[in-house]
């Protein structure tokens, strides 16, 4: 199915959002955060999930990157 297809991207991009700030290397971190809110906005202009939701998870996120070490 096509939605499976957009919410196993979606997943995905945040998983790899999520191992770049377990990394703890800021610029990888801001790098995979900068790739990924297209593909989560897309995924909400799609019906994937809720626009609110996706700007949470990206303001969450955007939160985390920015409390990284430097």
């Amino acid at each position: 199915e096509v939605n499976r297809g957009r919410l196993t991207r979606v997943r995905s991009t945040l998983r790899t959002v999520e191992e770049a700030i377990a990394g703890g290397d800021k610029a990888v971190a801001k790098t995979a955060l900068r790739n990924a809110q297209p593909i989560i906005m897309r995924g909400a202009q799609k019906g994937i999930m809720e626009r609110n939701t996706a700007s949470r998870k990206i303001s969450r996120l955007a939160k985390r990157v920015k409390a990284m070490a430097a």
